[in-house]
């Protein structure tokens, strides 16, 4: 043997062996496909994800592909999970040999998070399946589902090619009556720009178009993908085409389409045209063909027809480019290569991940070991008090402010504390203003929340007061007929002031008691960020939020009866020197009253000039003020001594007298004067209830968060830790998580190295084959 042959036989030898490094290269890829699947680790292998609108034949394109027919296929929603296809070519396999991944737990709905599984079925059971995935999802809220169904098939007819088929796209027409269709839409075109994330996945984007210009699929795939630079573009349904154009020029522009039409740089340069027979595989009165071999025929019978009908439109036969681009088996040549090459570029690329990934899954597990080891009764209780001071510890430093806790997650606006704690309402509709305040977070949505209250009540008026009121509120003494003016206004300023704060009191206890509340979440987060969090113990967990929760609306509502007492004490019986207020005015009112009436005396109508809206400053009329102006002036003039200014003085007073006390007829001087007492009395009440219930909720709200709510707590867990211990933290039902996690933990470690060595073993053998091939090349 010459040393020619003898190379040329180690060559045949090295692509058998370099044939088989194809095949383990696939089979670990589809292995890192499903770990990507079961784990949700942060890889993914290459494959083609098949995006298109309904009915533009994409199920039927994929099954062209594979040689045989599997899915549910028809007009409308059809496919409702994605179908991750891990197709291998096998020339022994005379029928296709599918084996469908299901959870272990295969009773339960198949898009569970638990340890997949495969299991042989027949085609008729794989789409069985299929079938009632879409009918199950059909029926859900949710409609449709990212987690995908993956079926690995071994045929003689299957390309190496992993597949993944989406949903079909929907464009529904406008309208409210079409709301239920639009949110479908909606649903669908998230899944599917979801899976096109992913940079490895080649995008097979399906066109039913015969003009170029109408980018349907295409407007979708590039918002992920602008420059098409992972995307194959195929005009499906040729057959159907074809007949519609009337002139050469058209087909060729379809073929061959200017850079205008098509942005970007797609993969192959052009676009594909594919066309798939019509008709199901069965053995049924409307099945077409009785075996996937006749459907096979049929795909490449369609292929040959479709060139011959192209050739006959031109009027010239197709160039090698041309016939390159038409029929499903130059697109599937066209992806198995081009999936081979991505395979083999990205196998050094994967080791690294593979090490980060495994390096992960190693600390997941020393820290599983750590918290089985922590399961007895000394540390638990120990971890305990560890949490909870570290607990408290959070809660102080919210007290007294921390820029920590993100306030765009867990700040609220003033709108958003009114519509989540209650707002404050007054009878005139008397609101904070809300412009320009930012989020905020704990201590400084407190002073807002009392800021807005102060606001808000500082700013109530005193009620109207009508004449049956002051009439029913008059009574009658039990020494004399006369009235007692001054009683009667306390019994309409106590009776008033009572209704209308105690509201606001209620209300003030609400939105404070939400904002105590959210300090809970708020510190859980900063032990989440600090990683002091007790993860795993839920039943403790829930106890000290439960005990917490607790203590704060224990405390709200016992300084909301203090606040009460007070509110009922100042409107139970009026002390002038507390109500009384505004002394100086009530002397002006009275003095300019007293003027009037002397200048009025006799008269039993309202006095001309004086106005009957019971105005706290109301002013005589121009004809009264003249008359006080004269008599000031005679008074000067003629110099009247002091006597005589005592006897105008009794005068007036007794006239006074007259007309009010000595008098059960309410004349309208009567009624100003209980309207001037009611209000002198109402504001009293309000400025010493604002003062009352700051200070009250304060001291009695806020402070008990510093002092009392650590020995509560505290107590709390010490009574916790006598009662149960194996029930406050579930150690029985932990153990048993923790023990699952270990388990889980185990599997995706051992899946991990696996494929660690694996690609490495590959990337070792793919270097050897390219240093050999280089060689032989540089030899021949």
């Amino acid at each position: 043997m010459s040393r020619e042959e003898e190379r040329a036989a180690e060559m045949e030898n090295e692509n058998g062996v370099w044939e088989e490094e194809q095949c383990r290269l696939y089979e670990a890829y589809n292995e890192l496909h499903g770990l990507a699947q079961a784990f949700d680790t942060p890889f993914d292998a290459p494959a083609v994800l098949v995006v298109g609108h309904q009915t533009d034949g994409k199920s039927a394109l994929v099954e062209a592909l594979m040689g045989f027919q599997f899915n549910h296929v028809g007009g409308g929603t059809k496919t409702r999970r994605p179908i991750t296809l891990h197709m291998k070519y096998d020339a022994d396999a005379h029928s296709p040999l599918c084996r469908l991944l299901l959870p272990s737990n295969s009773d339960s709905h198949s898009d569970s998070d638990s340890e997949p599984h495969e299991k042989s079925l027949s085609l008729q059971e794989i789409q069985a399946y299929i079938e009632a995935e879409n009918m199950r999802l059909e029926k859900e809220p949710c409609l449709f589902s990212a987690k995908e169904i993956i079926v690995r098939v071994d045929y003689k007819y299957c390309p190496n090619l992993t597949i993944i088929d989406t949903p079909g796209l929907i464009a529904p027409a406008p309208g409210p009556k079409n709301r239920a269709l639009q949110v479908q839409a909606r649903a669908v075109e998230a899944l599917v720009r979801a899976k096109m994330q992913h940079k490895e996945f080649i995008i097979l984007c399906l066109e039913d178009c015969s003009d170029w210009s109408n980018a349907t699929t295409r407007r979708v795939v590039m918002q992920i993908d602008p420059e098409l630079s992972r995307t194959v573009i195929v005009s499906t349904k040729l057959d159907t085409k074809i007949p519609q154009f009337a002139r050469s020029s058209d087909v060729e522009v379809f073929l061959s389409p200017p850079t205008c039409m098509l942005d970007g740089c797609i993969l192959g340069d052009s676009p594909f045209f594919t066309s798939v027979p019509s008709g199901r595989v069965g053995s049924g009165h409307d099945s077409v063909y009785r075996s996937n071999d006749e459907f096979k025929k049929a795909i490449s019978l369609r292929e040959m027809e479709d060139v011959a009908s192209l050739e006959e439109k031109l009027g010239r036969s197709l160039s090698i480019q041309e016939r390159s681009r038409i029929g499903v088996s130059k697109l599937r040549c066209f992806l198995e290569e081009l999936l081979q090459k991505r395979y083999m570029d990205n196998v050094p690329l994967i080791i690294p991940l593979l090490e980060k990934e495994y390096r992960s899954a190693t600390r997941k597990m020393n820290e599983i070991n750590q918290e089985l080891s922590t399961l007895d009764e000394l540390k638990l209780k120990e971890k305990g008090r560890v949490f909870h001071d570290l607990f408290l510890t959070k809660l102080s430093l919210l007290l007294k402010g921390t820029v920590v806790a993100p306030p765009d997650r867990f700040g609220e606006t003033l709108q958003d504390e009114r519509t989540n704690g209650g707002a404050f309402v007054s009878s005139d509709g008397l609101q904070f203003p809300h412009k320009l305040i930012p989020s905020f977070v704990y201590m400084p949505q407190y002073h807002r929340a009392m800021a807005e209250f102060r606001f808000v009540v500082g700013g109530i008026k005193c009620p109207p007061i009508t004449r049956e009121e002051i009439v029913n509120a008059c009574g009658v003494e039990d020494l004399h007929d006369g009235t007692n003016y001054s009683r009667t206004a306390c019994v309409i300023a106590v009776a008033k002031a009572r209704d209308t704060f105690e509201p606001f009191l209620h209300q003030l206890g609400c939105r404070l008691l939400h904002i105590l509340k959210r300090l809970l979440p708020i510190s859980v987060y900063l032990l989440q960020k600090d990683g002091e969090y007790l993860s795993g113990h839920e039943v403790f967990l829930r106890r000290v939020a439960s005990a917490f929760n607790d203590f704060a609306e224990s405390t709200e509502r016992a300084c909301r009866e203090k606040c009460m007492e007070d509110l009922v004490s100042t409107t139970r019986y009026v002390t002038w020197s507390l109500h009384n207020k505004n002394r100086a005015g009530l002397r002006q009112f009275l003095d300019s009253f007293a003027g009037t009436e002397h200048n009025t005396t006799g008269s039993n109508c309202v006095p001309a000039g004086i106005s009957q809206d019971s105005s706290f400053g109301s002013v005589a009329n121009e004809k009264d003020s003249k008359s006080k102006a004269d008599v000031k002036l005679s008074h000067v003039a003629s110099g009247i001594d002091v006597a005589s200014s005592i006897q105008t003085t009794e005068t007036r007073l007794a006239d006074l007298l007259d007309s009010t006390l000595w008098n059960r007829r309410l004349a309208p001087s009567s009624e100003r004067i209980v309207y001037a007492l009611v209000q002198q009395i109402f504001h009293g009440i309000k400025e010493y209830f604002l003062a009352s219930a700051e200070l009250k909720f304060n001291c009695f709200l806020l402070m008990p968060v510093v002092d009392k709510l650590p020995a509560l707590l505290r107590e709390d867990l010490k009574s916790a830790f006598e009662d149960d211990l194996d029930n406050i933290f579930d150690i029985t039902n932990l153990r048993h998580l923790l023990g699952q996690r270990k388990r889980d933990a185990e599997i995706e470690l051992k899946r991990i190295k696996r494929l660690k060595d694996k690609f490495r073993s590959l990337h070792k053998h793919l270097s050897l084959h390219q240093a050999h091939s280089t060689a032989f090349s540089d030899y021949r």
